[in-house]
């Protein structure tokens, strides 16, 4: 929203928190007198972007203190004032949250380049003090890319780029889908726009091909639910450009993605999820190797929903995704939803979470711990973090997270420190395999320990894939040599 006004904000603030509505009127006045006099490269004065990054927290139902942030979030970069000034006016909260998104000043650097890899460390690792940092650094990215348009092609390019390989990840580790699919359809506009636009017509004429049939499976399923008196909510979803680009990419057909149109079912509790799945596979036959359950098996970033492809009217296959309105929150907002869910306990929810079910926030504090340059950080993220993923069971069905090209040795180190330093044997799927056998999704995975056992080989760091488990091993090895 271009011509938004503060107002706006306000009333959108009302829907959700009307107490704190007079520190949030004071963050803008404050806001706005400081980047008095400043444009954006649109024209538009400056205050646009922070009231806008504000908004997009808002819709969030985000707490005061991240909404304040929010509108005072390029403060300290642009204008005058201190962190401390800031504290002393707000309070240390809303400080901390503004410097945790402030880039790191130039001065300190001896090159742009490594300007550029400290800052992105610092967003990165923003993370593991307060997850609303990350969350205010999307708001920020994301009304960027909506008004890229005012900048040069080649800032166009290079921010579309950095918001691929960055953000997108971040938002889908905390996720946040939402801001995760509107950030890549946006990329993928500056980056390949002819491709975009091929796509975009795809879709537009695919949506308005199956709207008969989407509305026709609708209604009758709404209909069987409130017949049993199941309170539900059903939407029609299709995939986001950026997704159906990435599976073209991979060589499939426009006929193969199998989950291009959804309906989205939400019912109040995890029973009716089951009964509703029994409902829809006996009116439309599934494809049995396209049913998960991620209710039982969240994702990593604890998405949860029951999903199974029908045949649907006109021969149509359509992905049916079921879950609680709970869930759906969370599956749209991530960890952000816990705003609506747990209200004021939310921030310390959202960081306590955030330790102890994402398996990628561990993997990002032990590269955090190893790497002192902020270069190789950086590349070691994107490398073990931000690339592709293999999804791994172990023998109680856990599913385990590990970069692409990860083998049992990094499974074990995964799962403890002692199991990779007594490991002996590897079974994958009940067959013996070595220790460097790559593994693939939904590989079972039994390591065989002896507490007799020399150790690990020191060969095992190179077979190794992830930092955590090349150190774990260096460091077993350096201890038996001190000995």
């Amino acid at each position: 929203m271009s011509n938004l006004t503060i107002n706006d904000l306000i009333s959108k603030v009302s829907e959700y928190n009307k107490e704190e509505i007079d520190i949030i009127r004071k963050a803008y006045d404050y806001a706005e007198s400081l980047h008095k006099g400043q444009k954006r490269q649109s024209g538009e004065d400056y205050i646009t972007h922070p009231l806008n990054v504000a908004y997009i927290l808002a819709e969030m139902h985000a707490d005061r203190d991240t909404i304040c942030a929010g509108l005072l979030h390029d403060t300290l970069e642009d204008t005058a004032i201190t962190k401390e000034d800031i504290a002393h006016d707000f309070n240390q909260n809303i400080a901390n949250l503004v410097n945790g998104v402030t880039k790191l000043a130039k001065m300190n650097f001896s090159s742009k380049q490594d300007q550029n890899y400290a800052n992105t460390r610092k967003i990165i690792t923003g993370i593991t003090e307060d997850v609303r940092i990350i969350i205010i650094k999307l708001a920020d990215r994301l009304h960027n890319m909506r008004t890229l348009q005012f900048k040069s092609e080649f800032k166009q390019k290079e921010n579309s780029l950095e918001t691929i390989e960055i953000f997108v990840p971040l938002a889908y580790y905390i996720g946040a889908y939402r801001i995760k699919s509107e950030l890549e359809d946006l990329s993928l506009q500056y980056l390949k726009p002819d491709m975009y636009k091929r796509i975009e017509e795809r879709k537009i004429k695919l949506e308005e091909d199956s709207t008969d049939c989407l509305k026709e499976m609708l209604y009758k399923i709404e209909r069987l639910l409130n017949g049993k008196s199941i309170p539900n909510e059903i939407k029609v979803r299709t995939k986001n450009i950026y997704g159906i680009y990435k599976r073209l990419n991979e060589g499939h057909k426009l006929s193969d993605i199998h989950d291009l149109l959804s309906l989205k079912i939400m019912v109040d509790e995890v029973e009716n999820c089951y009964r509703t799945l029994g409902m829809i596979h006996k009116e439309y036959h599934p494809i049995n190797d396209k049913f998960k359950d991620y209710i039982c098996n969240p994702k990593t970033n604890m998405y949860q929903s029951l999903h199974t492809t029908v045949f649907g009217p006109d021969d149509r296959l359509v992905q049916t995704q079921i879950r609680t309105f709970d869930m759906d929150k969370i599956a749209s907002f991530g960890l952000t939803a816990y705003w609506d869910i747990e209200k004021g306990r939310a921030r310390d929810l959202m960081q306590q979470d955030l330790k102890e079910k994402y398996q990628f926030f561990k993997s990002l504090t032990e590269i955090n711990s190893m790497f002192g340059d902020n270069q190789e950080f950086v590349n070691q993220v994107k490398y073990e973090l931000f690339a592709d993923k293999v999804y791994v069971y172990t023998t109680k069905g856990d599913i385990i997270e590990l970069p692409k090209g990860s083998t049992p040795i990094d499974f074990a180190y995964k799962i403890h420190t002692d199991i990779g330093n007594t490991m002996v044997g590897v079974f994958v799927n009940d067959d013996y395999v070595p220790v460097d056998y790559t593994l693939k999704n939904k590989d079972r995975v039994r390591i065989v320990t002896d507490d007799l056992s020399y150790g690990p080989r020191s060969d095992w760091e190179d077979k190794a894939h992830t930092s955590y488990a090349k150190k774990k091993i260096r460091d077993f090895i350096k201890e038996i040599n001190r000995k």
